[in-house]
């Protein structure tokens, strides 16, 4: 998701914003969960998999604001 900030950075983010570390986890969360249910490996139905598809790209956009707005 950040790919080109560096680690530095995120770890600063998250340490110094507890919304932007809790969304951040989040995130990496659900990215796992729609893996696993596109793997088959997480039994979810379409519906599921597609709420969690759209919270995790409201996840990453309001981190993506969040980093931006401090640099």
């Amino acid at each position: 998701m950040f790919e080109g900030q560096s680690q530095a950075d995120i770890e600063a983010m998250m340490k110094a914003n507890s919304e932007f570390r809790q969304l951040y986890f989040r995130h990496r969360e659900l990215d796992k969960q729609v893996l696993d249910a596109e793997l088959g490996v997480l039994p979810v139905d379409d519906n599921t998999l597609g709420q969690m598809k759209r919270e995790k790209l409201a996840a990453k956009q309001r981190l993506l604001q969040m980093y931006e707005r401090a640099h």
